[in-house]
């Protein structure tokens, strides 16, 4: 058994500073303001346009991400509708095998101190799930019928591509204070991700106002 952190990585190397260009360009359109395009032009009329409200205009840039957590996250994260995703599957990846390290890995709970009892409770947990779920292989159970032991913990991988707009969304929701703490935990690595590699766009999510 094996218990890791969340993480994440940013896929297709995004230019920050060409995401705001082509938003600029696509936005004023609206205003036939093309003529006013320079080269910093683009931060300040971002700016005033998410400042308006006029957030439709950033549906025209998206960012991929993926995502290392538990499958309870996943479950919140999916909720999210104007997005895509692919995801590790349980039914078809049989954690038995070399590619897996013969062993299952789930997430470490960030509201459990290591040495506090309930940790102590929830490893015992996860080992008695990896056990069975090893039985049930061994008995000749098909690894879509072994993984109903599986619990929400299991570690798994999701990438997820969502546009601007939708980008926004999630973090106002996912980094609130009322957010699940380890929703809350991936969405805030994530948004410092984001803001220091794009300009702007991110700039006034924090996770202090909410």
């Amino acid at each position: 058994m094996k218990i890791i952190k969340p993480s994440y990585e940013i896929l297709g190397s995004p230019d920050g500073e060409q995401m705001i260009r082509n938003i600029e360009l696509c936005g004023r359109v609206c205003y036939k303001s093309e003529d006013r395009i320079t080269d910093q032009s683009a931060a300040k009329f971002i700016s005033m346009i998410m400042k308006s409200g006029h957030e439709s205009v950033l549906e025209h840039e998206k960012i991929t991400v993926r995502v290392v957590c538990d499958r309870g996250v996943t479950h919140e994260i999916v909720r999210h509708r104007l997005a895509s995703y692919s995801q590790e599957s349980t039914r078809y990846c049989n954690y038995s095998q070399d590619k897996f390290g013969n062993e299952l890995t789930f997430i470490k709970p960030c509201y459990f101190e290591e040495g506090d009892e309930r940790y102590a409770l929830w490893v015992k947990a996860m080992e008695e799930a990896e056990r069975n779920y090893f039985a049930l292989l061994d008995a000749g159970a098909r690894p879509e019928e072994a993984r109903g032991v599986l619990p929400n913990a299991l570690k798994t991988e999701l990438v997820m591509t969502m546009d601007i707009r939708e980008w926004r969304h999630f973090f106002r929701l996912r980094t609130a204070g009322r957010a699940h703490p380890q929703m809350r935990e991936l969405a805030c690595m994530i948004l410092a991700g984001f803001k220091e590699r794009i300009p702007v766009l991110f700039d006034d999510i924090t996770q202090e106002d909410n």
